[in-house]
């Protein structure tokens, strides 16, 4: 056997990295991209907060990279007081907008109408929130009026879901949802405020209201009154 030297890939058994992957000649291999563009360039398009184990997945690259490179990033978009930021929210990495521009991102996404949720929604959203997984009439009790409307728009907008049912009464339970924590800037249930020992406990209040609460056509303008 002679001392020469063979390069596999001119012999053609490996191949050229772009052969190897299946992409076309000259197309960039995922894995040989700089890792800090190409996930902000994916961060840019995600519709929901992206995990560490997907983005190193999608990018081809070691999980411990990639967090350590969101890292950066972030601090680097903090120290340059950038109008955007990339914060770590119910799991998973997004762009923001930066807290000190809300006035003019409001401005711009409001532009003259109402897109707040009322005090009867918040109100509620806090008792799902604190109570969960939780039943209409329990969040009716807690509060003292009937919310069968403001469920309904906190479900059509997202912020809560279905978590089963009541075993004792086979009612309906609701939960907050990821969407919640997102718009919330929450990391998870946890970082909630402790507020939930100023709320009443449910079983306490709820005396004979039952889950079949007559329901109202109302919208989350406002709550009806629960018959007593």
């Amino acid at each position: 056997m002679s001392g020469e030297a063979y390069d596999i890939t001119e012999t053609g058994a490996g191949g050229t990295p772009e052969e190897r992957s299946g992409a076309p000649a000259g197309t960039p291999v995922v894995a040989e991209l700089e890792l800090k563009p190409a996930l902000e360039a994916v961060l840019m398009v995600v519709d929901e907060p992206a995990t560490e184990e997907h983005l190193a997945r999608v990018l081809q690259r070691p999980r411990r990279a990639v967090a350590l490179a969101l890292r950066e990033l972030s601090d680097d978009y903090t120290r340059q007081g950038r109008g955007f930021d990339l914060r770590l929210v119910a799991g998973g990495w997004r762009f923001y907008s930066r807290a000190a521009y809300a006035d003019a991102v409001e401005s711009f996404v409001l532009d003259g109408q109402q897109a707040r949720l009322t005090q009867a929604a918040l109100e509620t959203l806090a008792v799902v929130a604190y109570r969960q997984p939780v039943s209409r009439s329990r969040v009716s009790a807690v509060r003292g009026v009937n919310c069968d409307g403001v469920m309904r728009t906190l479900l059509q907008r997202g912020l809560v879901e279905e978590a089963g049912t009541e075993p004792e009464t086979g009612a309906i339970l609701y939960r907050t949802t990821n969407y919640f924590l997102e718009r919330m800037g929450l990391r998870g249930l946890d970082e909630l405020p402790e507020l939930a020992p100023f709320l009443p406990e449910a079983d306490a209040v709820e005396g004979d209201s039952p889950e079949g609460i007559p329901s109202f056509d109302v919208d989350d303008s406002g709550d009806s009154q629960t018959d007593h």
